[in-house]
């Protein structure tokens, strides 16, 4: 049996990937700063052993509680990361910039930094973070976004070749949704090509068990992705790109 480790599974895309690796039969080790929640989604398998663990990745003791997690799950072979936070700013609100940077940068630090030590004692791995097309691009309608998510995408590209220099067994799976209905698209505006969570993990799952080292998820973004590669700075600069409200 192998064993997994979900951090942000209350809810959304990562609450969807834990569904289906237990039904693949994955032990399964679940975390996230809802206690309820966690109790409430083993609740809903009752004939599943799964490991909980309250888990605050902008917390300096993420990574000991991580530890006790992978202790509790009986090993870790796959690391799913699935926090982060963002929203639309266009007043620059400071607060909103700053969090959003704690939660995909520092706490994304913490977490996947710990998972790859893990992994090292243990000469193997594979390590998947959910990242966004966001990252492509910077976008004006969400700056701290956009940057922390290219951060994202640049970390996992160092980390690879780090393990590859370091001859260390990990396999890196670099996840990039489009707009997905979940809680973080949950304000007053009205998202192109809204994808279900549901039908968002089973994409993933599937590039996880390819381990497919980049994951657009889907076809769709995968093209536009493409074509917004191929704008030129200046021009992408003078673009108007922004979501409409609802209503």
């Amino acid at each position: 049996m192998k064993h997994a480790i979900i951090i942000g599974a209350t809810s959304g895309i990562g609450q969807e990937v834990a569904k289906k690796l237990l039904a693949d039969g994955w032990q399964l080790g679940i975390a996230g700063r809802r206690e309820q929640e966690l109790q409430a989604f083993r609740q809903m398998f009752p004939h599943q052993q799964i490991a909980i663990q309250v888990l605050d990745v902008t917390r300096e003791d993420a990574h000991q509680r991580l530890d006790e997690l992978i202790e509790q799950n009986g090993g870790m072979d796959l690391f799913f990361l699935a926090s982060g936070i963002g929203r639309q700013n266009v007043d620059l609100e400071p607060d909103l910039e700053l969090r959003t940077a704690e939660t995909n940068v520092t706490g994304f630090i913490r977490m996947v930094t710990a998972a790859f030590r893990y992994f090292k004692t243990r000469n193997g791995g594979h390590i998947a973070v959910i990242s966004s097309i966001a990252g492509t691009k910077g976008l004006g309608v969400a700056p701290a976004y956009s940057a922390t998510k290219r951060f994202q995408n640049t970390y996992i590209d160092a980390l690879a070749q780090l393990a590859h220099i370091e001859k260390i067994n990990i396999r890196f799976t670099d996840i990039r949704p489009g707009f997905v209905k979940t809680a973080l698209l949950s304000d007053n505006n009205k998202y192109p090509m809204l994808m279900k969570p549901e039908r968002v993990a089973a994409l993933i799952v599937k590039a996880l068990y390819r381990k497919k080292r980049v994951a657009v998820i889907d076809r769709r973004y995968a093209c536009l992705v493409f074509f917004w590669k191929l704008i030129p700075r200046l021009l992408w600069e003078r673009l108007s790109i922004k979501t409409g409200k609802k209503g």
